[in-house]
């Protein structure tokens, strides 16, 4: 089904990964029990479309869904999506704030991969109305 929440995850401080979870909370401040919960509140949601993973995929790169950083993996189409966009997901309101920055960090899994997603990694948002989001969730723009 596509314009769905395929998965969600947590960067908790003690994990090297990031922890696959069924739901996660969000308010103003991100995502509660997110290590970077009331960090860089422009910066503190990571929304990332499967488009990313076949990307690496296509170009022979093998990752696995969590990998890119995100808390909120979606299957749809965020090609088009600007700053101050506000979408729904599931019964949250977001609005994008920006498109995610090349990291560095994904050299450590494959030295071509932040060129290969320079403009596909994602985007983050910000929350415009707080709740709760759940695998399988409805997309709205």
């Amino acid at each position: 089904m596509k314009n769905r929440v395929k998965k969600l995850y947590l960067s908790l401080s003690e994990a090297p990964k990031r922890k696959e979870v069924q739901t996660i909370e969000i308010d103003a401040h991100g995502v509660i029990d997110d290590k970077f919960y009331n960090k860089e509140l422009n910066r503190s949601i990571l929304v990332t479309s499967i488009k990313a993973y076949k990307i690496a995929e296509e170009n022979g790169i093998d990752i696995s869904y969590g990998d890119l950083g995100e808390n909120i993996l979606i299957d749809a189409d965020i090609d088009d999506l600007k700053p101050y966009d506000k979408f729904e997901i599931g019964d949250t309101t977001v609005e994008v704030t920006q498109n995610c920055t090349l990291c560095n960090g994904l050299t450590t899994i494959n030295s071509k991969l932040p060129k290969l997603l320079k403009d596909d990694r994602g985007i983050f948002v910000k929350t415009i109305i707080s709740g709760t989001i759940h695998v399988s969730d409805s997309i709205g723009f």
